[in-house]
Order: C-alpha cells, then sequence, then structure tokens
C-alpha cells in the first residue's frame, strides 16, 4: 500500500484503489507503537478538503481521546479488530450512555453511528483497537469542540486519572 505522510499520526493513500491487507494493519500498529499519542490513522479520502472522509483508525489500549463532539458531523465508527466502549456524556459531563463495541465475532456491538453532536470519548480494552470511521467532510478542527470539564491531552496525570476513574464509575 502506497501512502503519504500528512504528519506522524496521519498518513493519506496515494492511490486510487485503496486496498489493506493483515500485513499493512501490522505495519499501522507497529507506526502507533512509536507515536506519542499512541495512535495512527490512514485516510482513504485524498485530503483533508473531501466531502466524505474514511479513515482506518488504530489506537493503543493507553491512548487519550479527550471527550468532544462535533459540529453538524455524524460519525460511524466499525470495529475491525479488539474492543472498546464509546462512551456519551451530557452537556456537564455526566455519562448518559456507554456502547461496548468488539470486531463481528465478539458478540458485541461492531457497529456504531452518532447522527447528533454529543460529547463522547473512547476507552480501550484491547492492546490495540482497529476501526473503520465514516463522517463528513472536509475537516475543520473548529467544528471539533472539547469538553470543558476534561482534562487537556497536555496533562497526562490528570487525563490518566480521569481515564481510571471513567473505566471505574462507566464498567458494566
Amino acid at each position: 500500500m502506497l501512502t503519504k505522510e500528512f504528519n506522524k499520526e496521519v498518513l493519506y493513500t496515494a492511490e486510487d484503489l485503496t486496498k489493506v491487507s493483515k500485513a499493512d494493519i501490522q505495519a499501522l500498529k507497529q507506526k502507533a507503537l512509536g507515536n506519542e499519542r499512541k495512535r495512527i490513522r490512514l485516510c482513504s479520502h485524498k485530503d483533508v478538503n473531501d466531502s466524505l472522509h474514511e479513515m482506518l483508525i488504530v489506537h493503543m489500549r493507553d491512548a487519550y481521546v479527550r471527550p468532544h463532539k462535533h459540529i453538524n458531523k455524524c460519525e460511524s465508527v466499525h470495529i475491525i479488530e479488539g474492543s472498546l466502549d464509546i462512551v456519551i456524556f451530557d452537556e456537564d459531563g455526566k455519562v448518559t450512555e456507554v456502547t461496548p463495541l468488539g470486531d463481528y465475532a465478539s458478540g458485541r456491538n461492531f457497529y456504531h453511528r452518532m447522527e447528533t453532536a454529543l460529547y463522547h470519548t473512547f476507552l480501550f480494552h484491547s492492546d490495540f483497537v482497529v476501526f473503520h470511521e465514516i463522517t463528513k467532510g472536509p475537516f475543520n478542527r473548529s467544528d471539533t469542540i472539547f469538553s470543558p470539564w476534561s482534562p487537556p491531552e497536555s496533562d497526562p496525570k490528570a487525563w490518566e486519572a480521569y481515564i481510571e476513574d471513567l473505566r471505574n464509575t462507566s464498567a458494566h
């Protein structure tokens, strides 16, 4: 698979026909291991201005996705490998729903679509989680609103404690 690097966490396909193999996923996992935030994504759309964004995303268990919502965008997630919980919050940071997801063989839900702008995060349960995400483009950073009640990524001690607390309070 031929790719071009946008940054250490984002790759774009360099081909008109994007095909991804098990070996490609293994290579993405290795790249995630080397990234500070323990994640990487392969964008199968050509650039940030495309109207449809499709991505294969790899996160490691200890990755932090700060609770956020997307303005005027829906988002769907299809699990390929591993397991995670999607945690939904109200505007004040109270957990309103937790959806366990896993690959098809796990017996868990393997697909999740969020139509409205809800604060959400992911709690990763396996060493690696590989998922396919689709959302509306173009990408504009201002369309993502981070929750004011969650720790920023720049404060690892605070978000590690926050995630641990979230795992404990949202456990099934």
